[in-house]
């Protein structure tokens, strides 16, 4: 019997349901062959919120009595957890085990590990190093379907500059009347009786570099698409939008087309083959897939961009054979084509491994440096090199979150 317990360290390329899928089956741990095993997993979390909207039935209850298609990600996983040890496996696949938590929660969730880890045994899947347990006895990388013990180097550093060529220039540069893109004045939004976000006062002005924190279930989506033009709480509100009010009569197209959005949500939303190429293209018209002819200019500067990310050569080749990392990099490359005045991205580097993680900040930091585009970045997590202005925290109580700007 496996008495020891192990992380399994992972890159954007590796196949992880294959992982997944050999460690149950016996083939890569044999020991753990005749063990009884549980998975936890965002893969596992899908699977049961599917089964819920198809059957009506709830599986899991989250603490607050919601279903898990109704409850947030901290949520979500604390269940997941409960319901596990619930069973009394005798070893735990634990997968992305920080992916999408507040640091509260992080605490949370690596308290339980740790209580876990002198019962049951925990094969740790990770594609971050630095979220390795502390109890973990052994590192393995997972390469060519076997298990090899992963050899640490020093080669990437934070400071590494992945992308020498200068940032394409716009076709058609936004002309805005105001250097004040985003402000709040005194905004509250609350669904029923709960109140979300309270006297929020906020502005972002052109070129700067924002990082939006705050827990699980704070607010921060709530702003988004208050930003965004999605959300109806923004009328009767003093929201001022690229130098109007909102509901002064703008459409939701026009506020979109001022934006430059990159969501982890969106890399499941894109399932057509379409070139890298085209994908780029895509960005001039806002669409899914390419389907204008583009002119002379747009083309170029799709080149241009195709060229700053090393693409060039493999333009051609359907945007689905990249990995994830890569993925993320031409979605943003589409986001940018037309230099929008305000970049949001919400939650990129969420399972992202450590290279493509230095690559993505390498990207931003780039685009914060040579742009006037302002960048509204929204994660739980501190990526190391990224180096927003401000920081703008919300702070959730029972009455509504608040918001400060702490630097």
């Amino acid at each position: 019997m496996l008495k020891t317990h192990v992380a399994i360290y992972i890159t954007s390329n590796n196949n992880k349901q294959l992982l997944l899928n050999n460690i149950l089956s016996g083939e890569l741990l044999p020991n753990l062959k005749p063990l009884k095993g549980a998975v936890f997993s965002e893969y596992v979390i899908n699977k049961h919120i599917d089964l819920e909207r198809r059957y009506g039935h709830v599986f899991i209850t989250a603490a607050n009595k919601n279903s898990l298609a109704h409850a947030s990600e901290g949520e979500r996983k604390k269940a997941l957890l409960q319901h596990i040890i619930s069973n009394k496996p005798e070893y735990i696949i634990a997968d992305n085990i920080y992916g999408n938590l507040d640091v509260e929660t992080q605490k949370n969730i690596k308290l339980l590990f740790h209580k876990l880890n002198k019962s049951t045994i925990i094969i740790q899947i990770t594609n971050r190093l630095q979220d390795v347990l502390s109890f973990i006895d052994t590192v393995f990388q997972f390469s060519e379907n076997t298990l090899k013990p992963l050899i640490h180097t020093e080669d990437e550093k934070n400071t590494k500059n992945y992308f020498i060529n200068t940032l394409p220039k716009p076709h058609k540069p936004i002309v805005l009347q105001t250097k004040t893109l985003v402000k709040f004045e005194n905004v509250s939004v609350a669904y029923f009786d709960r109140m979300i976000i309270k006297n929020i006062n906020w502005e972002i002005n052109q070129g700067e570099f924002w990082h939006l924190k705050g827990a699980n279930g704070s607010g921060k989506s709530t702003i988004l698409s208050l930003i965004s033009g999605d959300n109806p709480k923004a009328y009767n509100q003093n929201i001022y939008l690229f130098g109007n009010k909102k509901g002064s009569g703008e459409s939701v197209w026009d506020i979109k087309k001022q934006i430059g959005f990159f969501g982890f949500d969106m890399l499941r939303g894109f399932k057509k083959h379409e070139s890298i190429e085209n994908m780029i293209l895509s960005g001039f018209y806002d669409s899914v897939g390419l389907y204008k002819h583009p002119n002379e200019s747009e083309i170029a500067i799709a080149q241009q961009w195709l060229a700053l990310l090393g693409m060039k050569s493999i333009k051609s080749k359907s945007f689905q054979t990249l990995s994830s990392g890569h993925k993320r990099l031409v979605l943003i490359a589409r986001a940018m084509v037309k230099h929008p005045p305000l970049l949001i991205l919400d939650e990129p580097t969420n399972g992202l491994d450590d290279t493509d993680a230095l690559m993505f900040t390498s990207l931003i930091n780039k685009i914060a440096t040579e742009t006037n585009t302002a960048i509204l970045y929204v994660s739980h997590r501190e990526e190391a090199g990224l180096k927003p202005d401000f920081i703008y925290q919300l702070s959730p109580s029972k009455t509504g979150s608040t918001g400060k700007q702490i630097i």
